[in-house]
């Protein structure tokens, strides 16, 4: 497959698994809503995150296309500063860890050099980013109602999605059998 195609199906890929996350969420942590949009358990944050550590910019493209599918058509249909925002914003966030992880820690696209303390750094790290981001933008904008608890909310629904889908996929690829060159014994 050329360079361009994998990269096409990389960032539908990263639009249809988001797309997907968000469906998940929304049918099994509905009870779990601060407001709408805002879990204290978020799975698709975890994707975000997983998405630019393995795809990087390819990951980030994706998860732009998905943030502005599901803010324009279903959270902010009648706020397009919002959607567009919000889509920005849902996207920065998880690159710069990715960049982050790629400086600090050497990131294979494998994730196999990210330990569990490693892991564990980059989901708090991006807990902290994203709501930080969204509710620096929302108090430019005059919304500050309940900010403290907004804040808090989206740390701990980023920070348990993060860490479901980080170490699942973690345990998952630890399963894998390790490819060898072939000839060598």
């Amino acid at each position: 497959m050329g360079n361009w195609r994998l990269r096409l199906a990389s960032i539908i890929g990263t639009v249809v698994v988001f797309v997907l996350a968000l469906w998940i969420n929304q049918e099994v942590f509905t009870h779990s809503e601060f407001v709408r949009g805002v879990n204290w358990i978020y799975l698709p944050s975890g994707v975000r995150l997983l998405a630019t550590l393995l795809l990087g910019a390819d990951g980030a493209i994706g998860l732009l296309v998905a943030s502005w599918l599901v803010d324009f058509l279903y959270f902010f249909p009648n706020d397009p500063i919002r959607s567009v925002a919000g889509g920005i914003i849902a996207t920065v966030a998880p690159y710069a860890v990715y960049r982050i992880a790629r400086e600090q820690y050497g990131l294979q696209a494998s994730l196999t050099n990210l330990t569990p303390k490693r892991l564990l750094i980059l989901a708090l790290t991006f807990s902290i980013a994203n709501p930080l981001l969204t509710n620096i933008w929302l108090a430019l904008n005059d919304d500050t109602t309940n900010i403290g608890e907004r804040f808090f909310a989206m740390f701990v629904g980023d920070l348990s999605g993060a860490l479901i889908v980080l170490y699942a996929m973690k345990a998952l690829i630890s399963m894998l059998p390790t490819l060898r060159p072939t000839g060598l014994r």
